[in-house]
């Protein structure tokens, strides 16, 4: 019970500490605004404690080989979790920001359309990969970059969240990809 009840209190402590934004960046929208949690010591600490746990199998292995940090606060994610437990980082970055050959897939999002892009030599065939982002909303985003490590050949292990939002599915949308986040916030 004792490791519940300190998984509830760190969950608790990041609710507490993420702002929330209504009606951003449309009216109806509540816009869960993660930098205040990333900005707090205590708070940071925490995120990279909680997700680290979800990225170590039974016998104390990582589940991967690279980490996928989805632009941008998914590269601060995968940044501390790398820091913490090894792995490379790949990039996956709105279209023209990456300087080498390229692979891009076009997806919707909740707001409108956009595409996502990693470079071609960035997986090896066959490696694990886990895709890091913020926050799970509709899933175009991590769906875009799911299959673009699989055109790449990557075999996606997890698609880790800090926070869900639950009423939108995003979940749904990424079917069969193991999907996980460490708490959600109810509203969109």
């Amino acid at each position: 019970m004792e490791k519940k009840q300190q998984f509830q209190k760190a969950v608790d402590y990041l609710r507490e500490h993420t702002r929330s934004i209504p009606d951003y960046p449309k009216p109806g929208i509540i816009f869960r605004d993660l930098t205040t949690v990333f900005q707090d010591e205590e708070g940071m600490g925490l995120v990279l404690d909680l997700m680290s746990e979800r990225l170590i199998d039974s016998s104390g292995e990582r589940i991967y080989d690279k980490l996928v940090g989805i632009e941008s606060r998914g590269f601060i994610l995968a940044g501390g979790l790398s820091g913490r437990l090894g792995g490379g980082i790949i990039m996956a970055r709105k279209p023209g920001k990456l300087p080498s050959e390229k692979r891009r897939v076009d997806y919707t999002l909740e707001y409108g359309t956009d595409a996502i892009e990693m470079h071609t030599d960035a997986i090896n065939a066959g490696e694990r990969i886990v895709v890091i982002d913020d926050l799970l909303a509709t899933g175009g985003t991590a769906n875009a970059a799911c299959r673009l490590v699989e055109m790449l050949g990557g075999r996606i292990e997890k698609v880790l969240f800090l926070v869900e939002l639950p009423e939108l599915h995003g979940r749904q949308f990424l079917g069969d990809f193991a999907v996980d986040a460490i708490f959600d916030f109810a509203g969109h």
